[in-house]
């Protein structure tokens, strides 16, 4: 944001200068975090059926600063089902930052992993997110129910299933049947 808007301004930033200044955006976000995140519905119960059944490889692949994601798993605790070399960030985990949605990330943790895209799937809630998940050939499903209105759950489901996911899933309860949809579409 920060390179936009001295593009855009015509100004300069060091490169001390602006790192002071993404600390303290971090610091912000994350006492927000820290007191208000919440985990979605149902999320919590899944992440640990996947854990203690151990069929996946499990991973956080997000755009935000790691400290940030931290910061969400331990308030929402879904910490414990996660190592911490399972959480990654386009913002710090890569030689060049970037952010979705760039596909840097995604296949950044494909190759750490050993992995291909049609032996993963990958869960977002956002277009940015799902463009880079599409664009790294995962298999996608579209989680909509982080939005309070049915319109608005309708209307990102449709751009998502526009962008090429195969499931949309609106409550966490949900999940299974989407990956079971999604096994049977690469079947």
């Amino acid at each position: 944001m920060v390179a936009v808007l001295q593009k855009r301004f015509g100004f300069e930033m060091k490169q001390g200068e602006l790192e002071s200044w993404i600390e303290a955006e971090e610091d912000r976000v994350i006492i927000t975090l820290e007191t208000k995140a919440v985990p979605c519905a149902g999320s919590k119960e899944i992440l640990a059926k996947l854990r203690r059944e151990n069929n996946y490889k499990m991973a956080v692949v997000s755009s935000s600063a790691l400290r940030r994601i931290r910061a969400s798993l331990f308030r929402t605790g879904q910490d414990k089902y996660f190592d911490f070399d399972e959480v990654y960030s386009a913002a710090t985990s890569l030689p060049k930052p970037t952010s979705k949605p760039d596909p840097a990330i995604y296949l950044h943790v494909l190759a750490r992993h050993g992995a291909e895209p049609g032996e993963c799937v990958a869960v977002e809630d956002s277009l940015s997110g799902a463009t880079a998940a599409v664009r790294a050939k995962i298999p996608l499903i579209g989680y909509v129910g982080s939005y309070h209105t049915e319109a608005k759950r309708q209307e990102i489901a449709s751009k998502l299933q526009q962008l090429g996911c195969k499931a949309i899933m609106h409550n966490w309860s949900d999940f299974e049947k989407c990956l079971a949809q999604l096994e049977a579409d690469e079947a």
